[in-house]
């Protein structure tokens, strides 16, 4: 399949993995990309010494193009952008902050840049801010997400309208149609979270892989907006969020309550009462914990078959 985002990243399907902290690391970027997407390590979860290590070794499992994704609220980032320099990665995702803090001096490396986005607006301040590319990721996600709520079906065609770069769709995909639907929209390609959090490589806890496959529709919730919009999984932790919010707790209640490395707990070590799960709308369509590989081909299989159905209406 060729288009604008596999000739960006010289991949075989416009299928792009999500870096999400606690779940991508070396051994899904790796799969993923051996499979023709595009891996990405998340690098929000990682000190400089670690990111360095989950580079070095998905250069030695693919010799097919990754990635990296860098949240620029990471304290350290110089830190981390050091590692990017020195260990030759040659593409990098940056989310949550102003991309032109950083899109100069990694273009001036050779490094192709993609910035994520939630609303039209940020869309263009990226593309003005010279990145290769946009991820547009819809209210639907998993993980922190936009303030304005607004849904992939309607901010996919809302960006594609003013943006000229190319634009990869995120937020409640996960499977071939969902991919082909964003496509129509105006997508160029597809950004994958969910689904790959239940896939055999996640570097994710397998008890809350086996709670994303279990989970229901109305089972995930967007919530802690005077922070950082974060949708979680309903557990204790959540429910203690929400009668903190009835009791009306102030922002310095509520940063007490979240504390530190709540994330971690919950999607790394596997605490599932008093951990933060972060997943998306779309769990509630996952079903199994797979191979990446398998997920891969599955998508593509299900998108060639959509495709062919809508073509003969």
């Amino acid at each position: 399949m060729k288009n604008r985002i596999t000739a960006l990243f010289n991949i075989q399907y416009p299928i792009i993995q999500g870096g999400m902290i606690w779940a991508s690391g070396w051994r899904l970027a790796s799969a993923v990309s051996n499979a023709g997407g595009l891996g990405i390590l998340g690098a929000g979860s990682m000190y400089p010494e670690v990111l360095r290590e989950h580079i070095y070794k998905c250069q030695q499992a693919t010799k097919m193009p990754f990635g990296v994704n860098i949240p620029m609220l990471y304290p350290d980032i110089d830190r981390l952008m050091e590692v990017i320099f020195e260990m030759g990665v040659k593409i990098v995702f940056t989310s949550a902050g102003n991309p032109k803090t950083w899109t100069p001096l990694l273009k001036k490396k050779g490094i192709t840049v993609v910035h994520v986005v939630s609303s039209v607006k940020f869309a263009l301040k990226a593309q003005e801010a010279g990145v290769d590319a946009i991820v547009a990721e819809g209210f639907e996600a998993g993980g922190h997400n936009g303030r304005d709520e607004t849904t992939t079906l309607t901010l996919i065609p809302a960006v594609r309208e003013q943006i000229k770069i190319p634009v990869i769709a995120a937020g409640g995909i996960a499977t071939g149609r969902a991919m082909l639907a964003t496509m129509i929209l105006g997508a160029d390609g597809v950004q994958v979270g969910s689904r790959f959090v239940a896939s055999e490589e996640a570097s994710s806890h397998l008890l809350f892989k086996q709670k994303v496959v279990e989970a229901k529709e109305g089972d995930t919730q967007l919530t802690l907006k005077e922070l950082a919009p974060v949708r979680l999984l309903k557990n204790k932790f959540y429910h203690d969020v929400e009668q903190a919010y009835a009791q009306g707790a102030s922002i310095e209640q509520l940063k007490a309550l979240l504390g530190r490395a709540r994330a971690k707990r919950g999607m790394f070590e596997g605490d599932m009462d008093e951990g933060e799960l972060e997943i998306g709308q779309v769990a509630a369509l996952i079903h199994n914990i797979k191979p990446a590989a398998q997920i891969i081909d599955d998508m593509m299989q299900e998108f060639y078959l959509a495709k062919k159905e809508v073509a003969e209406l």
